[in-house]
């Protein structure tokens, strides 16, 4: 009767064994997790952002109290012991930061903040290889605080904790073509001791890591230090049967003149000044390569591509405004005009949706600080991998209805 008695209580969880906690127990990878904060040291608060690097996805929760003024982190089934909250990446940004076990299975984390804050994001990525639960925070005036009503009521009480979201399966057979701009000969924009051939590279490896990840199907037109042609680029990506064709850069204008990240679609009659810019800057190189970019399409083929890009240009549209808005949801910076259009010889392929990123400008320094960043890279690996995912099932359900 007794035994019976045990086994009910078991299962209503009213006992968690202790085995079954010790073997869910989730680790904390505290060299790649991170505090990091905005912009430049003025003296005043800068909006910061807490990731914590995980092996597994674990449910949590996030608020805030008051005095002092600090940022509670619940996890359930992870355990901290043994780790120092002095090994985390930018701890020396807030008065303090302490953490252990919270109750039984649970583990509280405690970031005193220099001042009053909102959290402006707080979610959980749950794919492999390592989950990231990741925590915006802006500052805010005291009036603007909003702290749990009651510290104690809330640092003692245990509501339901967050669900765990399931990530979505990319379609099957999805391929992408990564673009690194430039190369060899070809530095591209320079800056603060960078390039932007470089610098591009190593953030499409990283993509391409995160995508094949997913199960996504990768081509890139290049994968080291090498000059690729403009029109080798597309023929490469077309040879490899891509669904999407991916350019990414990080230019450069004169100062004061672009900052943030920025998407281009195809358009021959693009006339912005900036756009015709970056388009000489793109493409001067090809000319010195020999490629003459600038003859004319017979009238036939004309025809035929303007028709097939009719059906290609708004796809290219749709995927850019996947990019954007998964960017403003997790907070990164944006041009003014996000979404342009340009004359990028590279956008000119009729039978692939096509874009091309830049992600930042190698001329503005906070961008620059951007792109050397492994946390933020980390977090627009996230929103271009999310984006292809959710911009290709899109595709796979309008091609479903074209169908029928």
């Amino acid at each position: 009767m007794r035994r019976l008695a045990l086994v009910l209580a078991v299962l209503l969880g009213l006992i968690v064994p202790q085995l079954s906690v010790a073997q869910a127990m989730a680790d904390l990878n505290i060299g790649a997790s991170s505090l990091t904060a905005e912009g430049r040291d003025r003296g005043k608060p800068r909006p910061m952002d807490l990731r914590l690097v995980l092996d597994r996805a674990v449910p949590y929760r996030v608020f805030l109290v008051d005095d002092p003024v600090r940022l509670i982190v619940d996890m359930k089934g992870i355990d901290l012991t043994g780790i120092r909250p002095s090994g985390l990446f930018g701890h020396d940004l807030v008065p303090a930061i302490r953490w252990g076990e919270f109750r039984r299975g649970w583990s509280r984390i405690v970031v005193e903040l220099p001042a009053p804050y909102r959290v402006t994001r707080a979610g959980q990525t749950t794919r492999a290889p390592e989950p990231v639960l990741d925590i915006a925070l802006e500052p805010v005036d005291r009036e603007d605080f909003q702290p749990r009503p009651s510290a104690t009521a809330a640092l003692r009480n245990l509501p339901v904790p967050a669900e765990i979201e399931t990530p979505e399966a990319p379609p099957e057979g999805l391929v992408v073509a990564l673009d690194p701009g430039h190369g060899g000969f070809d530095p591209g924009a320079e800056g603060g001791g960078a390039t932007e051939a470089n610098l591009v590279l190593t953030f499409a490896l990283e993509l391409r890591a995160a995508l094949q990840a997913r199960g996504i199907g990768v081509v890139m037109t290049r994968e080291d230090d090498s000059f690729v042609s403009l029109e080798r680029r597309t023929t490469m990506a077309r040879d490899a049967g891509a669904d999407l064709f991916l350019s990414l850069h990080a230019d450069a204008l004169p100062s004061g003149q672009a900052a943030g990240a920025t998407i281009y679609t195809w358009d021959p009659k693009a006339d912005e000044r900036a756009a015709r810019q970056l388009a000489s800057r793109h493409e001067r190189d090809d000319l010195m390569w020999g490629v003459d970019l600038g003859g004319e399409d017979d009238d036939l083929a004309t025809v035929l591509m303007d028709f097939a890009r009719t059906d290609t240009q708004p796809r290219s549209e749709v995927f850019a405004k996947f990019v954007t808005s998964r960017m403003a949801l997790m907070g990164i910076g944006l041009h003014g005009r996000p979404v342009q259009k340009a004359a990028f010889s590279v956008l000119k392929s009729p039978d692939i949706p096509s874009v091309l990123l830049e992600l930042g400008f190698i001329s503005d320094a906070v961008d620059r600080a951007n792109l050397l960043d492994p946390s933020w890279r980390s977090r627009m690996v996230t929103v271009l991998a999310d984006s292809i995912v959710g911009w290709a099932r899109d595709e796979r359900a309008r091609k479903s209805v074209l169908r029928r």
